[in-house]
């Protein structure tokens, strides 16, 4: 019998028109649920369960999920029949919030480029900044995470991602995330058009560099005339408080990618916000004028939806809210979480944060854990996962490029009892990682089921 002979009707289809190993993959950690209604960080699933989301579609709903005043901005957009696609009209809607953008983003940055993702604004921020340095290289930081397009992907050192696409962007290097040092002696070469960087890296497993950082890069990259560009695909939008990280490390990029969040997670949008010099050397002429384009880009509904999102995340204080329950909610993950050996830190800003797990020091645990992590490294923490969703009905994940590490990045509108709710189900899934032999014995199990499933 076929794999998708044994699934749902309408999970079939999509296992056999789209992507049958992602079908796979969620029935393999019991996670493959139908859910029926979303709503602030909530998910109602068809069979009556209630699900908190911790991972908000990768810090997409930063607003919560179908946040009503973006809900009815979006209807009284349609209801007015205007003009969403034309490609031959000025769109009012992306001067207004390009207006908005920048007024938030502040310094040097002065216009927007809108598009459909962060990946397409990646790809926008190295063409652009090819056009004004003349320069090909591209730097980027090690174990970053980018985007999957070709151009984006070139700017990421793991090789799980590039692994069997071919030949990448040429002259593109990695250096250390947080060392000066090695970022000095790449820029030296002056061959770089651009660095381009996390100000957190969050699929790295949550990694924040010393304070002073991204001023030293932005200085750095000043002198040897290269351009800073700071991907906040993830960070920006209030998500670490302020408007953007940037904010924090009180730095002037000359680029800086959003996405993610821009829209209340209801439709696809990207930007790359830009200095007025920057945007001059591509669009340097009448002729040059539709030179870089994004089909759907500027369309009226992500518009709107960007212009409702910022009123609600402003409106509500929500970059205040992370803030404050963030830096609250990392102090009691810490507490509760101190008496376990696996658990190696909580760190984090505003309501971005990251839970690091390291190999377990006694015998009896050391076996099991090494026996997993030659199975497949991700299988601990995947293990995690599967608990917290299973057993207590939060979703969330662990990160991209560090398996050791579960991302915790709830929508911003949690509140202080979602809160609580979840520091007691992690410290529970952690309690019987340390003291069960059921925790083990069931991983080796979904081990085996892996095994079977990869055959």
């Amino acid at each position: 019998m076929s794999f998708t002979a044994t699934i749902p009707s309408l999970d079939r289809l999509y296992a056999e028109h789209v992507n049958p190993q992602w079908v796979r993959l969620l029935d393999l950690l019991q996670m493959n649920v139908p859910y029926e209604r979303c709503s602030g960080c909530e998910l109602f699933a068809t069979d009556g369960r209630r699900i908190l989301d911790y991972l908000s579609g990768y810090c997409v709903h930063n607003t919560g999920h179908n946040h009503p005043a973006i809900v009815a901005a979006l209807k009284d957009e349609l209801d007015r029949s205007g003009p969403a696609m034309l490609q031959s009209h000025v769109p009012q809607l992306a001067g207004q919030l390009a207006q908005r953008l920048v007024e938030r983003a502040g310094g040097r940055l002065k216009r927007v480029f809108f598009c459909s993702s962060g990946s397409e604004a990646v790809e926008a921020a190295i063409k652009f900044s090819r056009a004004f340095t003349g320069r090909a290289g591209l730097l980027c930081a090690e174990h970053a995470f980018h985007g999957l397009t070709c151009g984006a992907l070139s700017l990421m050192s793991d090789p799980f991602w590039r692994e069997g696409f071919g030949p990448l962007l040429p002259d593109t290097e990695a250096v250390p995330f947080g060392s000066v040092e090695a970022l000095e002696r790449a820029l030296s070469t002056r061959k770089f058009a651009a660095f381009i960087v996390e100000p957190i890296q969050a699929e790295a497993g949550i990694r924040l560099p010393d304070p002073g950082y991204l001023k030293a890069a932005e200085t750095l990259c000043r002198r040897f005339g290269t351009l800073f560009v700071l991907d906040e695909v993830q960070t920006g939008m209030y998500r670490t408080g302020p408007f953007l990280a940037a904010h924090r490390a009180h730095v002037e990029p000359d680029m800086v990618v959003l996405a993610k969040a821009l829209s209340g997670g209801l439709i696809p949008v990207g930007a790359l916000l830009t200095s007025e010099a920057v945007s001059n050397s591509v669009y340097s002429s009448l002729k040059r004028a539709i030179v870089h384009t994004s089909t759907f880009g500027e369309n009226s509904l992500a518009m709107r939806a960007g212009l409702a999102t910022l009123d609600v995340l402003e409106q509500e204080s929500l970059g205040e809210r992370a803030a404050l329950l963030g830096d609250d909610l990392r102090l009691r993950l810490s507490d509760a979480l101190a008496p376990y050996e696996m658990v190696r830190s909580v760190r984090g800003q505003g309501m971005l944060s990251g839970i690091e797990f390291t190999p377990p020091r006694q015998l009896r645990l050391r076996v099991a854990f090494e026996t997993f992590r030659r199975i497949h490294p991700a299988m601990f923490g995947q293990v995690l996962v599967m608990r917290m969703f299973r057993d207590h009905g939060i979703l969330t994940q662990i990160c991209g490029n560090n398996f050791m590490v579960l991302k915790v990045a709830p929508p911003l509108v949690v509140t202080e009892g979602q809160l609580a709710e979840f520091v007691t189900a992690i410290r529970q899934v952690v309690e019987l990682a340390h003291s069960s032999t059921g925790f083990w014995s069931e991983a080796l199990g979904l081990a085996g089921r892996a095994i079977g499933v990869n055959s």
